[in-house]
């Protein structure tokens, strides 16, 4: 039996089946994770269909004031949960890592514990009160990716309950473990079936989506899974929240200094190993700086310590699962065989474990594999242009609108830029940066709906009006 349970109602859960999880490190089996079956998915959404009978009655002040007891108990298990996640994973322990993770969970939710769902008074007169409120949906199903599990746990489930919803929660089976402690964690300062989590492979999903007593699903993954999300919710007209792929354009005007964008440009596309859906994923750079900007950046993703995670000196771990890295690698090895210029990294060690340096990619064009599908790891394709309003093009001409990006020491004309791209956030010259108090979302098929903010939290609610007629 595995040493690690589902959450049922407030109660430690385990299954006769199991399945293994894999340290991409080092290929080796890390533990085994509880496959739930179709009765233990009944019996979580049973437990939060009861639980949500009393917990969205209670007051808005009592359920601000257990998120952010949410967040202290994430912080005081911070350094727990970091090794774990570092160990199933992969991402290192220091840098940008684990514990840059746990942090943001942690700072999420004590973030998401301010917020307020106030009423709006939208008529008073001598003949009438017109109010409007919001309401908690009711059981939420969560459908958690594996690059950033625990965060994104955060970013579903906190504002669920604050709304006062209750929720089922599902992990990647590529990242079960550490999700379902924090399951257990978060749900010590619940009561019993506010938060459930149940873990399995691809099928658990598609039950969560199907079932009839889930009200709501949010969905963190790629666009052909999202679109599965959709089509079979809509038997029972779920309310979604999507948050789907991006293969992020950053365009690099003629006037940039290439001393200062090139370690910014390095971060925003290595963040999380490249997987992140808001990385920077294509870079269009004008012809005048093409050369220089890529000396540079070569220079800056060189050499960065790349190894176990558990190892403190190691900035760079592997990409997480086989499935990605042997994608990540038939792109790169695409754009070499059609002319693609490796500027540095490239090399993948004759060691266990799923392991590619940074990597960037020159002479390539729109139309190869590299540019058109999103890469989703440590590899980078420079594209060179010479007219910005072909880049522009370029940049809008896919199905993907997360993010986007300019990169111009003329902060005027970069911000007009940027409001032609088609996505949902346009950064200048940064990207990737997001905080709690930002509503964050993509566009045409990168997603439906928002997180974070105010914006956020309403997506847990519906509006009710209460029309009082005075006369």
């Amino acid at each position: 039996m595995s040493d690690y349970g589902m959450i049922i109602n407030g109660q430690k859960v385990y299954s006769d089946n199991t399945f293994s999880v894999i340290n991409p490190a080092n290929e080796e089996v890390l533990a085994d994770c509880p496959i739930a079956s179709k009765a233990h998915l009944d019996q979580a959404v049973e437990a939060a269909a009861k639980a949500y009978e009393s917990w969205s009655r209670v007051s808005d002040e009592e359920r601000a004031g257990v998120c952010g007891k949410i967040s202290s108990a994430i912080a005081s298990h911070s350094e727990e949960l970091a090794k774990l996640l570092t160990q199933e994973q992969g991402k290192p322990l220091e840098g940008a890592g684990s514990r840059f993770e746990l942090g943001g969970a942690a700072g999420w939710a004590g973030y998401t514990s301010t917020l307020k769902l106030p009423e709006k008074v939208i008529v008073d007169d001598e003949n009438a009160k017109i109010v409007q409120t919001r309401k908690p949906i009711g059981v939420v199903g969560s459908i958690l990716p594996w690059n950033w599990p625990l965060m994104i746990a955060v970013w579903h489930v906190v504002p669920a309950i604050r709304a006062g919803n209750t929720v089922v929660m599902k992990p990647s089976p590529y990242t079960p473990l550490s999700s379902l402690r924090l399951a257990e964690i978060i749900s010590a300062v619940l009561p019993p079936g506010v938060l459930n989590c149940v873990a399995g492979e691809d099928e658990l999903g598609q039950w969560m989506t199907e079932h009839e007593n889930i009200q709501k699903i949010i969905f963190t993954g790629s666009i052909p899974t999202g679109k599965k999300v959709m089509s079979s919710s809509s038997a029972t007209l779920k309310r979604l929240t999507l948050e789907l792929g991006g293969n992020d354009a950053g365009i690099v005007l003629d006037d940039v200094d290439p001393d200062v964008a090139a370690a910014e440009i390095v971060q925003g596309a290595f963040l999380n190993n490249g997987q992140t859906c808001a990385a920077l994923k294509r870079l269009y750079v004008h012809e005048s700086v093409h050369d220089e900007l890529c000396e540079k950046l070569a220079e800056a993703a060189s050499g960065i310590p790349m190894g176990d995670g558990l190892d403190e000196n190691n900035l760079q771990g592997p990409i997480q699962n086989k499935m990605q890295y042997d994608k990540v690698v038939d792109l790169f090895e695409d754009a070499k065989k059609q002319g693609g210029k490796v500027l540095c990294g490239g090399e993948i060690p004759d060691e266990p474990g799923y392991f590619m340096p940074y990597t960037l990619v020159a002479d390539v064009k729109d139309g190869m594999r590299i540019v058109d599908e999103e890469q989703f790891g440590p590899l980078l394709p420079i594209i060179k242009y010479s007219e910005l309003e072909d880049a522009i093009k370029s940049a809008n001409s896919l199905e993907t609108g997360l993010g986007g990006s300019v990169w111009s020491s003329d902060l005027e004309r970069a911000a007009e830029v940027a409001s032609r791209l088609e996505c949902g956030t346009a950064w200048v010259n940064g990207h990737g940066g997001i905080a709690p108090n930002v509503p964050f979302g993509g566009v045409k098929c990168s997603g439906i709906g928002v997180e974070f903010a105010e914006e956020g939290l309403h997506e847990y609610t519906n509006i009710q009006i209460v029309n009082v007629a005075k006369a």
